[in-house]
């Protein structure tokens, strides 16, 4: 038996690490010498500030037209402790990035060392929480020593400054677009007036990743089941791998057999279709195809309109690789495995496994953001609402619906009764945007 984790997309995610367990601290993350594992791009942030190692310290300056930015981790952290020594010269902007991605949100730790500046708010596009007390607390000149915590879905961000509690604060749940991992990054923040020898220097920097709890446990045949902490923190299943029973066929086409839903080549229905609606989830499934499938997973889908992919959303579930060969058409971008139907095509390319291979989609909606992860690659994180090619406009469409599978069988392409099957469904209800 072995152990399903969430979300490596926005990767596994979701639910807060326990204890102080986890893997050993890294000791790349900075060697004293080089920028051997830094990065200054991938992270939403990117910028021209000039990085460089001195007297044992990453360094970070404007550029010569007083421009900013940030240099990041290359490898890619969800929860963890960070570490690290800093000294930002006075007045001077600076921060702790967390989980950042190039689409998505992360979190900054402030360190802004500047009258009226604030060292230890909460900042992602804004301020999530302020802190009038941290920079009477911060030793000007000297190093201070930052520990960092980041755990959880929704991110609870903790830090504690010279060994004192900085900050404790857990994103509301009803925020979207936040991504469950991503690089850790630190930034000279752009300021035209400062003066020129200016910097924020970093160094000690280690991290610790996390152990997270146990939300699936799956058995030999690889069928899954929702654990207490899973429980905890929300998810149910949505198929009890023996029946049908949460589902409306509408029509005939299915066999449950050995926990899986078969989706055969011979009948009338168009979708199973989920009894409960649902606005705002995440959504975690397994599915596997044949040559000449065609699926999809429709998301708030209207029970009242005619075709669920363009009431809700649908993403793309197909044979990637016979369908133009076999139907003498071509596939639009954005109808690729993992697309969302006529409008957004899938980042990562070749994330779909051979055909009788079991796939894995990881899919959050949350307000008009939307990610997709398949067999733990982030395929886009999106604002559904920002794509105004797709027709009809996302903003026009229904906010709360069922949740799909698309029966859509061609002519038969392939031996045996089924096209496809999926497993281990899954949801997690998250909380509801006022819109």
């Amino acid at each position: 038996m072995h152990t399903i984790l969430r979300f490596a997309l926005l990767g596994p995610i979701l639910v807060c690490a326990v204890g102080c367990g986890g893997l050993p601290v890294d000791p790349s993350l900075f060697d004293g010498r080089t920028l051997a594992g830094w990065t200054t791009t991938g992270g939403r942030y990117d910028g021209s500030a000039v990085w460089l190692v001195e007297d044992g310290a990453i360094t970070g300056r404007r550029d010569a037209h007083g421009g900013g930015g940030l240099i990041y981790t290359r490898k890619s952290y969800a929860d963890f402790e960070l570490e690290l020594d800093a000294r930002v010269s006075y007045p001077f902007d600076s921060g702790i990035f967390l989980r950042m991605t190039p689409d998505a949100k992360g979190s900054q730790i402030t360190i802004d060392n500047r009258p009226g500046g604030e060292i230890g708010g909460i900042y992602s596009d804004g301020f999530y929480w302020h802190n009038p007390s941290g920079m009477e607390r911060y030793r000007q000149g000297e190093w201070n020593h930052f520990r960092v915590r980041c755990t959880g879905d929704p991110m609870h961000v903790e830090a504690w400054m010279n060994g004192e509690p900085l900050v404790d604060y857990i994103y509301p749940a009803d925020t979207p677009g936040f991504a469950p991992e991503g690089l850790i990054g630190l930034q000279v923040h752009g300021a035209a007036d400062a003066a020129p020898d200016s910097s924020a220097q970093f160094k000690n920097i280690t991290v610790r990743e996390l152990e997270r709890p146990e939300l699936f446990t799956t058995d030999d045949r690889g069928v899954s089941q929702v654990t207490e902490a899973g429980r905890d923190a929300g998810w149910a299943a949505l198929f009890d791998g023996e029946t049908l029973n949460g589902w409306e066929p509408n029509g005939t086409g299915y066999e449950v057999v050995d926990g899986e839903i078969q989706f055969l080549w011979d009948g009338t229905s168009h979708e199973l279709r989920s009894v409960t609606d649902h606005q705002d989830f995440h959504l975690k499934l397994d599915f596997k195809i044949e040559r000449g499938a065609n699926s999809g997973v429709f998301l708030r889908a209207d029970r009242t309109q005619g075709n669920p992919a363009y009431s809700g959303r649908e993403v793309q579930v197909i044979d990637d690789f016979h369908w133009n060969e076999d139907t003498h058409s071509t596939l639009a971008p954005w109808q690729y495995s993992g697309s969302l139907y006529g409008a957004v095509e899938p980042g990562v390319k070749d994330a779909l496994r051979p055909l009788g291979e079991w796939n894995t989609y990881e899919i959050r909606l949350q307000g008009s953001w939307m990610q997709t992860v398949l067999n733990g690659h982030v395929l886009y994180t999106v604002d559904t609402f920002t794509l105004n090619d797709a027709q009809p406009l996302f903003v026009d469409r229904v906010s709360t619906g069922f949740i799909g599978l698309q029966r859509h069988a061609p002519a038969r392409a392939s031996d045996g009764p089924a096209y496809a099957a999926y497993r281990n469904v899954f949801v997690c209800d998250l909380g509801t945007l006022e819109r």
